[in-house]
């Protein structure tokens, strides 16, 4: 199937290639996320997709989950609907080993390391990039799936004060609203914004998990509501030498209803700050100094299994019966170097500091890490070469020593293969090594080894990518039948993945695909075994038509079945479900847009017990003046 595929996109860019000889030229996009630095999204060796605010607003999300579902190597499951817990498994790998940066800043509560993709208002983002495969080289622990940087929306140098709006309603009594304001001066630009969210939700837990034992181990046959509040400021200032200052400031707060028997809502915020600092130390060395933090703070409570009064309408009562906070305290010192026109040097610190609090007794409470790393890129003619390597210390784990090589040659026509290898690491977190009953279990830290090839080409307006990998995890952490962590042997993920895309002559053509083997591969009785919520097949494609004044589109997401748990007796059937969407660009400024998400009303899972949307409608006014997205 591989050697086919490969054939097939070949044979697909000798195609493109000939039909967009005579395409628009165009700037290549950069890509930070892949080397640390800025670079042209043709010259990373790494698989990136790349997802910018005129997408976000043509696909009309009302989540970050609707957002990334069905990229290459994402799957994701979600426990009830809008602002419920979603789990994102990159390549296989577990919901912990995809690294999440906002604005350069680590994000993840440090008890569980999950980042609450349900709670990152999609409204403040400017632009996301997916790197997917090991990047522990450059950012030590948790990058074994890849990483996922998250860029909020700015201002620019130059600009004039612009004001934007937006405000959507929809079906279970979706609310929600944007007003932001971003201009800038001759060196400085800035940006601020508020928001929020508000929906009666879904019943988060169908009825029956309380006879089974299973999902939210209860029946409350009620709608989960969710609310949630945010707002953004970001700003800088670059000066005549190239020096330049950056800051952001990113804060959400909400109120999550839910199922269960021993808690039913979390009032939720996390927050994320950063500021950095570059210049030039000589002609070809530029320095960085970044410092950053990340909080997360979450209070449950419980009503009663039968929630009779809208918590998060009318209040909650002061009956807590638990919590949770974290700090993430980070910084780096990056140094990059221009050895010549054609090969750099990237060297540099980072330092972390986790600290929490909470009602349950950990044995630790705070831990620290420091990191040293280094990348070296090279291009000599067709040929291109990208070596890095990292070493952490974890003052709870120890020492682990990560690194990758890769290597790509582009042929004459701009098409390009790709090979490389990579390590990488995960630490246990705090609720792997003490969470429930305070006792540490002495897990090992998961470790994995990754071998990737790729092709890939952008022949004029198009683009596409191909790449096939094998990664082994050892030490995956795993649950036992008493839901306690565990250490597997052996994981073993084999896939395939492929995208391509193009917009030209009024059409934004996207398209995404995963094959991947997720399995098991312990001497046990399990050996073999899917892991679980991870799909084998997974699709994706994104169709848009500008008619003038009028947008329409629309998009369809499947998934091939998956299993609830390890022991691979609870089966998620596969599924495929459709959006379709319009929008009216009244003029210039404003614009009408409408959305129907789930156009069949399809009855699916991706956590057993837990309901999904049906067929949902939201309606949108946007103010956003020309030139500004």
């Amino acid at each position: 199937m591989l050697k086919k595929t490969l054939l097939a996109a070949a044979l697909l860019s000798t195609t493109a290639l000939a039909h967009a000889a005579d395409g628009p030229d165009r700037l290549d996009p950069v890509v930070v996320t892949a080397s640390r630095f800025a670079t042209p999204l043709d010259q990373v060796l790494a698989p990136v997709t790349v997802i910018t605010r005129a997408d976000i607003e043509r696909l009309q999300p009302v989540s970050v989950q609707d957002l990334l579902a069905g990229l290459p190597g994402v799957a994701l499951s979600n426990t009830g609907g809008i602002g419920q817990q979603t789990s994102l498994f990159m390549r296989g790998t577990n919901s912990s080993h995809t690294l999440v940066l906002v604005d350069g800043v680590r994000v993840g509560t440090v008890g569980a390391g999950l980042p609450a993709y349900e709670q990152l208002p999609v409204e403040q983002i400017d632009r996301v990039e997916v790197v997917r495969g090991p990047r522990s080289a450059l950012y030590g622990s948790d990058a074994i799936g890849g990483v996922i940087q998250i860029f909020t929306r700015h201002g620019e140098a130059g600009q004039a004060p612009a004001p934007t709006l937006a405000v959507t309603g929809g079906s279970h009594g979706y609310t929600a609203g944007q007003v932001g304001l971003s201009g800038g001066t001759a060196h400085g630009w800035y940006n601020a914004s508020l928001g929020g969210q508000y929906t009666s939700g879904i019943n988060a837990c169908r009825l029956g998990a309380a006879e089974a034992f299973a999902g939210c181990f209860t029946d409350e046959p009620d709608h989960d509501a969710y609310r949630t509040y945010n707002g953004a400021l970001s700003g800088g200032y670059r000066w005549d030498d190239g020096t330049e200052l950056t800051g952001s400031w990113l804060r959400s707060k909400g109120d999550i209803e839910y199922d269960g028997d021993f808690q039913n809502l979390t009032r939720r915020s996390q927050q994320v700050a950063g500021a950095r600092l570059a210049f030039d130390a000589l002609a070809n060395w530029r320095i960085s100094l970044a410092v950053g933090q990340n909080q997360d703070r979450a209070d449950n409570y419980l009503n009663g299994a039968d929630k009779t009064v809208d918590f998060v309408h009318y209040g909650v009562d002061k009956a807590r019966v638990g919590y949770l906070y974290s700090k993430r305290n980070q910084a780096s010192w990056q140094n990059d170097i221009a050895l010549s026109n054609n090969q750099t040097l990237t060297a540099g610190v980072d330092f972390q500091q986790e600290k929490l609090k909470s009602d349950t007794a950990y044995l630790a409470d705070s831990r620290n890490n420091t990191g040293v790393f280094a990348l070296y890129r090279g291009v000599f003619g067709p040929h291109e070469l990208e070596l890095s390597a990292r070493h952490d210390h974890n003052t709870q784990f120890g020492n682990h020593t990560t690194g990758s090589a890769a290597y790509g040659f582009r042929f004459d026509n701009g098409m390009r293969v790709t090979a490389s290898y990579g390590t990488a690491f995960h630490a246990p977190t705090f609720n792997d090594e003490f969470y429930p009953y305070g006792a540490p279990v002495n897990l090992s830290p998961e470790t994995s080894r990754t071998a990737e090839i790729g092709l890939a080409a952008r022949p004029g307006v198009w683009n596409w990518a191909v790449n096939a990998y094998s990664t082994q995890v050892d030490d995956l952490i795993g649950f036992d039948a008493n839901f306690l962590p565990i250490n597997v042997s052996k994981a073993r993920i084999r896939g395939l993945e492929g995208q391509v895309g193009a917009d030209v002559d009024g059409w934004h053509l996207r398209g995404y695909l995963t094959f991947q083997q997720p399995e098991n591969r312990d001497g046990g009785d399990q050996k073999n075994n899917l892991l679980a919520r991870r799909p084998r097949r997974m699709a994706r494609a994104d169709i848009d038509k500008d008619l003038g004044a009028i947008t329409v589109g629309g998009s369809i997401n499947a998934a091939g079945y998956s299993y609830d748990d390890a022991a691979n007796t609870r089966r998620l059937g596969g599924y495929a479900t459709a959006d379709l969407r319009a929008t009216w660009h009244v003029d210039a400024d404003w614009s009408v847009q409408g959305r129907v998400a789930n156009v069949a009303d399809k009855r699916y899972e991706t956590a057993a017990w837990y309901n999904q949307l049906g067929r949902t409608y939201y309606l949108t006014l946007r103010y956003s003046p020309a030139g500004k997205p």
